[in-house]
């Protein structure tokens, strides 16, 4: 809703002739519940420039602004706060507005601006776990919440499936697989080859145990147990090209990509453009070659390459290995260049990658700008705090990490236990069930992970996201169940057209329904126009949400849409009004909040079932 813009013009009109001050801003805020209004403008900021009494100056522009603008009808001073009541009218007819648009709150004609989002990004020797859950969950919100604003959105991640851990794996297969085969163990293949890596570190700490006991260091035997020193031998062998290693690597990841596909599949997240460690961990070498001329680097004494970044506060960086080998930096150097090269439409890329690696972020940026590349100024990293549990800590190679495949069951498991408690859904059959409690699980996670700022540290407590009240997933899709089944309701009782229901996106909707617009002259109820208020600022909060690279902003956003909902539900009747436009307004208005419902559960990922 453009009200702010249109009484922000006024106001400097006003303030112009009354005071003659060209004001540079004007400052609202929402009005407080306990006093009369719908917007307030903030009096105390125009005091630098306009001198005076500030209720006297904010009771001076409200009878200006009531005397002038159709859409304010009243207004009251509380202290330096001018509290405006707006006509109805304009918010009916902003109602009218949207009632036609089933993408309400969504830029639909992209920008020329194209984004890269990375996310997920795994090691090929495990399986994903609950960490790589929020991953996955921030990085895939992200991208459908630049899209709804207005850019187009490349999604990628880099498989990190070359290195030591990975020979760890395929060495522990060697040596105790005897030919074992997802198909064989009836394992996905991650989880396959993540069993493999647990067995390696079993066997390694009981080498460095024997060690100990018989003598030799810790330091040295945790260097020099046989079974490391074999791994590094398959790391050498691998990079050499061995046909045999090289074969075995290219088994256990395809048995490994099949299982994370699987996993992505459930967990409702896909990828544009998949980039491999294998491939782009030399690429960089060129560029660092080229900053080597330019002096952005410089080389030490035994050959290493280094940028200086203390001028910047950092520190000197390795990007280049003596013997000429490559570090995560020269991958991720050469990985960056390659995909503006790919994708030439390109103008930043945000990676969604955990905070521990915070300054190799900041170092990867600077080293890029100071390559010369205009893009890396809109680089961003989505920086998210770790995922506990209330046992503790995950640790993936003593094979303590919660499973995302386990997780998810765990969490359907979880919403049929407490859908059962509340005993709803008699008349549905065995697989409407357990579609819905997937559903319902899912959502549950999903929300939990993403309402939290992407900062902030989570304690992820299972059984709480799945309550059915407070601010959670499943509270706002019975919300939603709750719109539909006053939609079906409206229509099987004749109350109004059938057109109003099904849901949102598959049909005809709003006034075209009755072959006509909703009548302005309408009063509304106060709880109406709280809840066309709420959904007037979800473009808004898209755009926002956008800006910040924050799903939270979203879901909690959706979450007071909800209980404003629930409010107006408990105090208004809708198919009980005896008045007929009142009656279709409300149930339109309804239908309206279950699509603004579902459009931004749907940049979070979250389905929202027609029943519970």
């Amino acid at each position: 809703m453009d009200i702010q813009n249109v009484i922000s013009d006024k106001v400097r009109e006003v303030v112009a002739d009354l005071f003659k001050v060209d004001l540079p801003t004007v400052e609202f805020q929402p009005t407080r519940k306990d006093f009369e209004g719908d917007i307030t403008l903030v009096v105390f900021p125009m005091l630098r420039y306009v001198k005076g009494n500030p209720e006297k100056i904010g009771t001076e522009i409200g009878a200006r602004l009531r005397s002038e603008l159709n859409e304010v009808t009243d207004f009251n001073v509380i202290k330096g706060f001018l509290n405006l009541v707006i006509d109805d009218a304009y918010y009916l007819e902003f109602f009218n507005s949207i009632l036609e648009n089933p993408e309400y709150g969504y830029v639909s004609t992209a920008s020329g601006d194209a984004v890269m989002v990375e996310y997920s990004s795994p090691n090929t020797n495990k399986p994903l776990h609950l960490g790589h859950i929020r991953n996955n969950l921030l990085g895939y919100a992200v991208s459908e919440i630049l899209k709804a604003s207005g850019k187009k959105v490349y999604k990628t991640q880099i498989v990190n499936d070359r290195g030591i851990h990975i020979c760890k794996s395929m060495l522990a297969w060697k040596k105790w697989g005897n030919g074992e085969t997802p198909e064989r163990s009836g394992l996905k293949g991650d989880k396959l080859v993540g069993n493999y890596y647990v067995a390696f570190d079993k066997a390694y700490k009981e080498e460095v145990s024997d060690m100990v006991s018989s003598g030799i260091s810790r330091e040295k035997a945790e260097k020099e147990a046989p079974i490391l020193l074999e791994a590094q031998q398959m790391l050498r062998l691998w990079e050499s090209g061995d046909p045999e290693v090289v074969e075995l690597w290219k088994t256990m990841n395809s048995w490994v990509y099949d299982g994370f596909n699987e996993t992505y599949k459930n967990l409702g997240v896909d990828f544009d453009k998949l980039y491999y460690e294998s491939d782009t961990y030399l690429l960089g070498k060129d560029f660092v070659e080229e900053g080597l001329k330019k002096g952005v680097f410089f080389k030490k004494e035994d050959g290493s390459v280094w940028i200086d970044l203390t001028d910047e506060g950092l520190d000197e960086k390795i990007v280049l290995r003596a013997d000429g080998t490559a570090v995560y930096m020269t991958q991720d150097i050469g990985t960056a260049i390659q995909r503006v090269k790919d994708y030439p439409d390109i103008t930043g890329m945000v990676y969604t990658v955990g905070n521990e690696q915070d300054y190799h972020f900041k170092v990867l940026f600077l080293i890029l700008k100071k390559l010369g590349f205009s893009w890396a100024e809109q680089l961003y990293h989505l920086s998210y705090g770790m995922v506990d549990l209330p046992s503790g800590k995950m640790k993936s190679r003593e094979g303590t990490v919660v499973d995302a495949d386990d997780l998810m069951e765990d969490m359907a498991a979880t919403a049929e236990a407490i859908s059962k408690e509340l005993g709803k859904l008699d008349d549905y059959s065995e697989t409407e069930k357990q579609q819905l409690y997937r559903i319902i699980g899912l959502g549950a996670l999903k929300y939990y992970i993403l309402k939290v700022d992407p900062k902030k540290r989570i304690l992820f407590n299972p059984e709480e996201s799945v309550d059915f009240q407070g601010n959670t997933g499943p509270f706002i899709q019975y919300t939603y169940a709750r719109i539909q089944s006053i939609l079906r309701k409206a229509t099987d009782r004749g109350d109004v057209s059938s057109s109003v229901y099904p849901p949102a996106r598959s049909g005809t909707d709003g006034a075209k329904a009755f072959g006509r617009a909703i009548d302005t002259s309408l009063e509304l109820h106060p709880k109406e126009k709280e809840l066309l208020k709420q959904i007037g600022t979800f473009p808004e909060t898209v755009q926002l949400a956008a800006g910040n690279y924050s799903p939270a902003l979203i879901a909690n956003y959706t979450y007071d849409l909800v209980k404003e909902f629930n409010s107006f539900y408990q105090q208004v009747s809708i198919l009980g009004e005896t008045d007929e436009a009142k009656k279709i307004f409300r149930v339109l208005l309804s239908k309206k909040v279950g699509q603004v419902i579902q459009n931004a559960f749907g940049l979070l990922g979250i389905q929202v079932p027609d029943r519970m």
